[in-house]
């Protein structure tokens, strides 16, 4: 499915109400590139209305890192490869363990 700003983003801030980000927390959306390798498990945004969600970023370079990304610049960022939402995604670690096994990897294993 297109990635639905609003919909991720009632999502996301579903999941971070009364926390702080924890690379503990598990992600509750994954987004990725069909034509592509990029992948994002994201489990937080940024609670003053910007668009920065927290999670476990890919860019496919092999360096897959915990950090911030912008919904916003994920949608115009990829044009015509458009990022996607897999709507069926349900974590079953917490970004930490993602995060070690991506490091291990090189990418992202969801």
């Amino acid at each position: 499915m297109l990635m639905p700003i609003a919909k991720l983003r009632a999502k996301l801030e579903a999941n971070r109400q009364g926390r702080d980000e924890k690379a503990e927390e598990r992600p509750v959306v994954r987004l990725f590139t069909p034509l592509g390798k990029s992948v994002w498990l994201l489990s937080q945004i940024d609670p003053n209305g910007s668009d920065k969600a927290f999670g476990l970023c890919d860019e496919g370079d092999g360096r897959p890192n915990l950090g911030h990304v912008s919904l916003v610049d994920l949608a115009h960022r990829f044009g015509h490869l458009s990022v996607r939402w897999d709507d069926k995604f349900e974590a079953d670690k917490s970004l930490s363990a993602y995060a070690d096994e991506a490091r291990r990897a090189g990418r992202i294993q969801s």
